[in-house]
């Protein structure tokens, strides 16, 4: 038995001390991009944040949907596995349709289906275009498209068909597969049209809309690869990897991720070691979870891709109180960032790391990143957004998400957590979190917090943020001085009152 000469801190017990604002320091100027994956000292890294933000691996989290939110807003998601390998690796597939600006079509219809239903699909739709196919299956002859404003159910009838009002391919502009997002741009533009189908031999395989032309300028930042496809990440575990891996690299994930509460295993090395044998450094795999800088030099000696940081944190995770295993947030951080430094310096080689759990505000995200995380991942942060897959409802006129843990009894994952057969106990609750809105302004005002708090600190950048940042641990009492109670008023009807 050893005991550590030390308190274990959460990120809570500290504040950044202001440094020197420069007239470098700017929104503009504030670069919060960081590397996912590892890379030699010097060289830049095979895959790059523009948005140093991840989506937990967790059913309530990672949805195809929020996947591709969340990479055009600069992040990068990975979809749960827990689930079956060929619905994953269809997952990740949904996501690597999507060309930054280019939709794929979410809802495709035959032309018999009746306009009601067309309509109850749409419904469901925030893309308000269904393209229509001879069989009525995304993979068929392309035949048109229908939107909600090519018919009225009270005018049109619901039992009339999509065959009746669909715009058919003869009155459409399309454009090949090879198209460009600014060459489609142009052709909407100058046809004064709404939608571009795009199309490769008789198949549509994605749409450009109108609409979306701002939000290719607003979303500039969005994480794609050589081909301007969306990058998407994938979660495995540690027993059924040899026929996981191939099936979702065969999908094109850009990145793959082992899910355990405690990385420090042979068998999160014996995977990465298989990954390393079976594709070499053409696929990356991150790990994790630890809390100290020898689980990190296991991992990162074994190839991970990056290492997460992070036990018990989470606020849907209670392996903390059930096994009394975990770490402070910010001492495992802290540790595992002198490992992460003095590894670089012997190798050459930079693994990344990722601060997983004990983020309950930006703030937190903010301290994390200054204590030397390149990234972070988010559980309940994205579990609130409209984008999640969880169910919204109502319980005393507030709005809530559906949120539940991986180690829960409802994700019945309890192979992951060692159990045999049904769970003896549970690592995580099942819960509901408040309603926050669209992923986007969620993101974009997280940024912005982000880059007032580089700028206060002096730093343009996340590497300059790592060595220049200057933490103090905060005392009981001035958690009292900051928390003082002020019962807050609704807006005056006068604003000059």
């Amino acid at each position: 038995m050893r005991i550590l000469p030390e308190i274990s801190r959460t990120l809570s017990e500290f504040l950044l001390i202001p440094g020197l604002t420069t007239e470098d320091c700017t929104p503009d100027n504030v670069d919060l991009g960081a590397p996912l994956v590892r890379h030699r000292v010097g060289e830049e890294a095979g895959i790059r944040l523009a948005t140093p933000m991840v989506s937990a691996i967790m059913q309530a989290v990672s949805s195809p949907t929020l996947a591709v939110a969340l990479a055009q807003a600069g992040g990068l998601s990975f979809i749960h596995q827990n689930q079956r390998i060929e619905d994953q690796a269809a997952d990740v597939l949904t996501v690597k349709r999507h060309k930054a600006g280019f939709r794929t079509g979410d809802v495709t219809v035959a032309p018999e289906t009746p306009l009601g239903e067309v309509a109850r699909l749409l419904a469901g739709t925030e893309q308000g275009v269904a393209v229509v196919t001879r069989s009525g299956e995304p993979d068929g002859a392309f035949l048109g498209v229908i939107s909600l404003d090519d018919f009225h159910l009270e005018r049109h009838g619901a039992s009339g068909t999509a065959r009746d009002r669909m715009r058919g391919r003869d009155r459409l502009v399309t454009a090949p597969a090879s198209v460009s997002l600014s060459e489609a741009n142009e052709l909407i533009w100058h046809h004064h049209v709404d939608v571009l189908p795009v199309l490769e031999d008789d198949r549509a395989v994605s749409l450009v809309l109108k609409r979306d032309y701002q939000a290719h300028k607003t979303y500039h930042r969005a994480t794609v690869d050589g081909g301007k496809r969306l990058r998407v990440g994938a979660g495995l575990n540690s027993r059924d990897f040899k026929d996981r891996i191939p099936a979702l690299v065969e999908a094109g994930a850009d990145v793959l991720c082992l899910d355990s509460p405690d990385g420090y295993s042979v068998y999160q090395a014996r995977t990465l070691e298989f990954a390393r044998e079976a594709y070499g450094d053409d696929v990356f795999v991150g790990a994790g979870n630890v809390v100290d800088g020898r689980a990190f030099r296991h991992l990162a000696d074994a190839g991970a891709a990056f290492v997460k940081v992070g036990i018990g944190g989470g606020a849907i995770c209670t392996t903390r109180a059930q096994k009394g295993i975990g770490r402070g947030q910010a001492s495992a951080l802290l540790d595992v960032v002198e490992a992460r430094d003095r590894y670089a310096q012997e190798t050459g080689v930079y693994v990344p790391l990722c601060c997983d759990g004990g983020l309950l505000n930006d703030s937190h995200m903010a301290m994390a990143l200054a204590m030397g995380a390149d990234f972070i991942m988010l559980g309940r942060y994205f579990a609130r957004l409209d984008e999640s897959p969880s169910r919204k409802l109502q319980i005393g006129g507030q709005w809530y998400k559906e949120y539940w843990g991986e180690g829960s009894r409802r994700a019945q994952n309890a192979a992951r957590y060692g159990q045999r057969g049904e769970m003896v106990f549970e690592e995580g609750v099942d819960g509901y979190v408040p309603y926050a809105g669209s992923l986007y302004d969620n993101v974009e005002r997280t940024r912005a917090k982000l880059t007032a708090t580089m700028i206060s600190c002096g730093s343009t950048n996340l590497r300059d943020f790592h060595r220049d940042a200057v933490l103090v641990p905060v005392s009981a009492e001035s958690f009292k001085q900051s928390g003082a109670e002020v019962q807050l008023r609704r807006p005056a009807i006068d604003p000059g009152e």
